[in-house]
């Protein structure tokens, strides 16, 4: 038995020296297969961080361009308010002139915009009543031998200014119209001043 042990031994051994050799090799690939997949998840962690520092920087300069944007079309709306407040407040002004400067004002305006002469001033009716018969003998001075105009019996609804009419052909002169035509011509004019 003793032989038999022997080899019982030996082969034990030669076994436990294959398993030993075989775990050593599983350690050595499995060592080998930790490092590249710690290596891959160090570069995959290394790229998540950069793509997230590059989004991060991406929405914080799209952030930055919305709120300058967002501050621009602010600007400008409240810029475009001042000036509808200024073209708002001219024409009340010309609505508020003294009686003499408002007589010249819409005999200028019915003067110049009078094609036959014989055209009828269209006023609203607080202006009929105050300036009527002064527009209308004023505008006739102004276009000499051929002022004709007169003044409707009509009135018109509109805060000031007149409306020339002969038949059916108007020609609105309004304040608020002409105020209106003003606003394309000076409105960067308008800005200039207040902005600069």
């Amino acid at each position: 038995m003793k032989g038999t042990e022997k080899i019982i031994a030996h082969i034990q051994a030669d076994a436990q020296a294959q398993c030993d050799a075989i775990l050593a090799k599983a350690q050595e690939t499995c060592g080998a297969i930790r490092a590249d997949w710690a290596q891959k998840a160090a570069d995959a962690y290394g790229e998540a961080i950069r793509a997230g520092v590059k989004t991060c920087a991406d929405e914080g300069d799209s952030a930055a361009r919305l709120g300058r944007m967002e501050a621009k079309k602010t600007l400008l709306a409240l810029k475009q308010e001042m000036i509808a407040k200024s073209f708002a407040l001219a024409e009340q002004k010309l609505l508020a002139l003294g009686d003499e400067d408002y007589v010249a004002l819409l005999a200028k305006l019915a003067a110049s915009s009078a094609v036959t002469g014989e055209e009828e001033i269209v006023l609203n009716a607080a202006d009929r009543e105050r300036v009527g018969e002064a527009v209308v003998k004023a505008a006739n001075e102004k276009l000499g031998e051929n002022g004709r105009l007169t003044l409707s019996p009509s009135v018109g609804d509109f805060e000031g200014g007149l409306i020339l009419r002969r038949g059916n052909i108007e020609v609105n002169c309004t304040i608020a119209l002409l105020v209106e035509l003003c606003r394309g011509e000076m409105s960067a004019a308008i800005a200039g001043v207040l902005f600069d």
